[in-house]
């Protein structure tokens, strides 16, 4: 079906940021990939500030929706707004870099089912500085599985389709980075949403990577555990204040069998350490319990 501005089912929300090399090629992908599926859709184009001729090759398109930034903010604020402006009732997140298979943004969306979401987990790590992107990605994934109790493929992909209702409230807690792509999978899993993962193919990206290797992973890092703070503070404090309490008492019978009238300086602190994370952990859980039961009423 053709694009629609009238309550199209699909709006697929395009970050733009100096891609004039393949823009065009890939609002062709994207729109003939659509035209063969059964959904009404829009296009929402968010250009962050483009420097190039991204803004008059999206021109090119009369029916695109264009929102500019005047200066750049990145990809997750502009995921943020083209999100809140989008029409549909299922919202689809790619990129214009010919990493994803825009062609396929049909299936995608068949794909989601009931689902609140669906990800594309991608096959392969074809991304700049594999060698170091592919362990730090594995490793972090990991981590955010363990946290969230859930099997989680790829964590910062890309490419995803949502049904808008079911993310508007998270959509404030989106970051202005790369890990904005993190925290709507995080978000989602750990208020219980439905989030499905399907695997996809990712290709070598056109032009530079704006992917910066130390600081886009401390921002991932960071981010799983303050969505997991969030929602659930007990699975990141809790563990760390038994294990704290868990030494000290052990420091502490070893001490009370060595010398019977001292104990360690070194034990109290563990100890006290211990103590004071459990009680924040409650705390902080009873804090998100009562806030969420308070929205929910």
């Amino acid at each position: 079906m053709s694009p629609t501005a009238e309550a199209p089912y699909v709006s697929v929300v395009l970050p733009v940021h100096n891609e004039a090399e393949c823009l065009e090629e890939e609002i062709t992908r994207i729109r003939d990939g659509l035209d063969a599926s059964p959904y009404s859709w829009e296009m929402v184009l968010v250009d962050d500030a483009s420097t190039d001729d991204s803004p008059a090759i999206a021109d090119k398109f009369p029916w695109i929706r264009r929102i500019t930034f005047p200066t750049n903010r990145g990809s997750g604020a502009a995921r943020r707004v083209g999100s809140a402006a989008a029409l549909g009732e299922v919202v689809v997140w790619t990129d214009a870099d010919m990493t994803y298979p825009n062609n396929e943004i049909g299936d995608l969306v068949a794909a989601l089912g009931d689902a609140d979401q669906v990800v594309g987990a991608r096959v392969s790590e074809k991304g700049t500085l594999r060698l170091l992107r592919a362990p730090t990605k594995w490793a972090i994934k990991k981590f955010a599985s363990v946290l969230t109790k859930s099997d989680i493929p790829d964590l910062n992909t890309g490419f995803r389709a949502f049904r808008r209702e079911a993310a508007l409230p998270y959509l404030p807690l989106l970051p202005n980075g790369f890990s904005h792509v993190t925290t709507i999978t995080l978000t989602m899993l750990m208020d219980g949403k439905r989030v499905i993962f399907t695997p996809i193919e990712y290709a070598s990206r056109t032009g530079r990577s704006k992917f910066h290797p130390i600081r886009d992973t401390y921002g991932y890092i960071m981010q799983v555990l303050r969505m997991v703070t969030f929602f659930n503070p007990l699975t990141v404090f809790m563990p760390v204040g038994l294990t704290l309490l868990g030494i000290g008492g052990l420091k502490l019978i070893y001490d009370i069998v060595d010398h019977p009238l001292r104990v360690a300086i070194n034990t109290m602190l563990l100890l006290f350490a211990g103590f004071q994370i459990v009680v924040l952990a409650l705390l902080a859980d009873l804090v998100v319990s009562r806030t969420r039961h308070g929205s929910d009423g």
